[in-house]
């Protein structure tokens, strides 16, 4: 496992444009796998975690012992502009975060970035030292539609940068993920990703699989077939809630607590684990409760009863 003591060396030493053209010269084809995603080993039912930035007053060395106390058992840890680790200044503390988290008995399956092209220039040092301190997953930043232009031209500019992302990914030993979010960015339909995704390994790159995204992009039964259609690639999962809330003229997306919207929970969850899927469970809750602390733990508590059932 990689320590403090070599990540701090090793980003003196290298900049962020040398590692990027070091990685590039590197042969593509590491020994080391991913053990997360669709079917993790040595687990029989996904591990739940929680997503950090919905936990961003609390410092990262404080961070693993609340969500323990909570009753996670993971950290789907932020490591971009406005998260828990600034990757400006990953040699400081992006190391330590895993080490706090770690020494509280946690994992930390998933680093979530904002990372979408070579153009990043902190992307290498965050995979760099992500994969190389034992974490399989990153999440990668989102590519909005523009308001004008080729739809398809659109579409060869994003596989361009998610070719590239993922080829550093792999050389760094951690497995991209590709979220589908609705409101304009691509991936919100599903096939648009599918299309850029398919002849891609899919040891390497999957699906960040959100079924309320999928929802909220595509009516009330798309999220079943967007599900189906991606299964094979899905690495972790993403969880939140919401309905649609009239607003004078307009229909509105109201998140809400887990089992109070509109996802079908139970049958998503059937389909997971019919499926063997044995990847972490990111939870989300964005929905600004007064009580936040009390709101994870419930959404956490109604996650674990859908496990425990489909699972069990």
């Amino acid at each position: 496992m990689l320590t403090r003591r070599t990540a701090l060396a090793t980003c003196a030493k290298l900049g962020a444009a040398t590692l990027v053209r070091d990685a590039l010269a590197q042969d593509p084809t590491p020994s080391a796998k991913p053990k997360f995603g669709y079917s993790a080993p040595k687990r029989t039912a996904p591990m739940l975690c929680v997503y950090s930035q919905n936990m961003i007053k609390v410092p990262y060395f404080e961070l693993g012992n609340i969500a323990g106390q909570i009753g996670f058992e993971g950290v789907d840890l932020t490591v971009m502009p406005g998260g828990h680790v600034d990757p400006h200044i990953i040699s400081v503390d992006l190391v330590r975060a895993f080490e706090a988290i770690r020494s509280a008995n946690l994992e930390v399956p998933i680093v979530s970035t904002a990372i979408t092209s070579l153009n990043d220039s902190t992307g290498y040092g965050v995979l760099y030292l992500s994969g190389h301190s034992q974490v399989q997953l990153f999440r990668m930043g989102s590519w909005e539609y523009q308001e004008t232009g080729d739809i398809q031209q659109r579409l060869a500019q994003v596989r361009r940068d998610l070719t590239q992302v993922v080829s550093m990914g792999q050389r760094c030993e951690i497995a991209a993920m590709f979220a589908n979010r609705a409101g304009g960015f691509v991936g919100q339909a599903i096939w648009d990703a599918q299309l850029m995704l398919a002849d891609m390994d899919p040891r390497w790159v999957g699906y960040y699989f959100d079924p309320a995204e999928a929802m909220a992009a595509g009516g009330a039964d798309s999220w079943e077939v967007a599900l189906r259609l991606v299964l094979p690639r899905i690495k972790a999962v993403s969880l939140q809630d919401f309905y649609w809330k009239k607003d004078g003229a307009d229909w509105k997306l109201q998140k809400c607590p887990l089992g109070e919207g509109m996802v079908d929970w139970q049958k998503f969850f059937h389909i997971l684990a019919a499926a063997h899927f044995t990847g972490p469970i990111s939870i989300h809750t964005e929905y600004q409760p007064q009580d936040q602390t009390g709101a994870m733990a419930k959404d956490l508590e109604f996650a674990r009863r859908q496990v425990q059932q489909a699972w069990s």
